[in-house]
């Protein structure tokens, strides 16, 4: 008798999502349409940041190219207080 119920049961779950399947399938279309929309806005977003960053980066340039020069003009001519490892044979 427990085993019919349960079969019972199954079966007018399946009923149930027989008879609703078209408003599970409208809500995963609008779902889907929804994560496409929301996925074009983040994009652009990324886009915009990184157009901003570029611009930001191309502004600054006469200040940090000097700069990158003169580190590197150092780091040339400095001598190396660090000694070489030691290679074991």
């Amino acid at each position: 008798m427990k085993t019919f119920l349960k079969v019972l049961l199954l079966a007018v779950l399946l009923i149930i999502a027989i008879k609703f399947s078209p408003v599970i399938f409208l809500g995963a279309i609008v779902g889907l349409i929804l994560a496409v929309v929301l996925g074009a806005v983040g994009i652009s977003l990324i886009a915009a940041l990184f157009a901003v960053v570029l611009a930001l980066a191309v502004a600054l340039s006469p200040i940090w190219i000097p700069v990158l020069v003169v580190l590197g003009l150092i780091s040339l001519f400095r001598k190396s207080e660090r000694t070489p490892p030691v290679v074991t044979a």
